[in-house]
């Protein structure tokens, strides 16, 4: 499955605008690493913990997002937006993405 924010693609010609799809996931935070990840923030550093649960709850919101464009019969989703959020107070994280199915020509 092609997939990209652009609106088109470039060589190929849309010939069939199947419809909005999106997906979505949400992850928890572990308080332990809430607090290794405040430590390391205080001292400038990464926390590759949250980095990790970023990448993960991407994945899975962009892998439901291919599957809803796949049954619609498309073959690329295009104009893909992708938002992140905190809901819960904090204790969690939500990213969303939603992009336009369409077909292609190969």
């Amino acid at each position: 499955m092609l997939v990209t924010t652009t609106p088109t693609l470039d060589g190929l010609r849309v010939i069939e605008y199947k419809g909005l799809v999106t997906g979505e996931a949400i992850v928890g935070a572990n308080i332990v690493r809430d607090i290794f990840a405040g430590i390391r923030d205080i001292v400038g550093g990464r926390s590759a913990a949250y980095e990790k649960e970023l990448e993960q709850a991407r994945n899975i919101a962009m892998e439901e997002m291919v599957q809803k464009a796949a049954s619609m019969g498309a073959n690329a989703v295009i104009g893909i937006d992708l938002d992140y959020e905190t809901v819960g107070g904090g204790g969690m994280l939500m990213v969303s993405i939603s992009g336009t199915a369409v077909v292609v020509d190969q």
